[in-house]
């Protein structure tokens, strides 16, 4: 599993970005995706997963009916969609993957695999 973050940058609060996770590596069946992001000085925070294979999801509190997890089987991607961004969604964001086949953990050291982190910020 090699994953490839990218489609942060810097909107204003109201606003939406997509972020994107691509997997170069064997296919996903069997795996848990998942985004966290990080703030400095804080731990890394779950925010949202989804099953590859059975696509149930679990969302953090702060982020539900503002973020929407979904991924595409024929392209190995993951997308969130971010609406309704909020300033306190500032942050590094990543994704992760474990070898999860439905459950979804939302502990950061349940992940195995992780890419690069994309900056997102939301200016007030």
């Amino acid at each position: 599993v090699q994953l490839q973050a990218s489609g942060g940058g810097l909107v204003q609060a109201g606003g939406s970005l997509r972020l994107s996770c691509a997997n170069s590596g064997r296919t996903l069946s069997g795996y848990v995706m998942g985004w966290f992001r990080q703030t400095p000085g804080k731990e890394r925070e779950f925010v949202v997963a989804i099953s590859w294979s059975f696509g149930n999801t679990r969302y953090a509190d702060s982020v539900k009916g503002r973020f929407t997890i979904s991924r595409d089987v024929a392209k190995n991607t993951v997308y969130l969609q971010m609406d309704s961004l909020k300033p306190e969604d500032t942050a590094v964001y990543y994704c992760a993957a474990v070898n999860s086949l439905a459950t979804i953990g939302m502990e950061y050291y349940e992940y195995d695999y992780w890419g690069q982190g994309t900056q997102v910020t939301v200016s007030s």
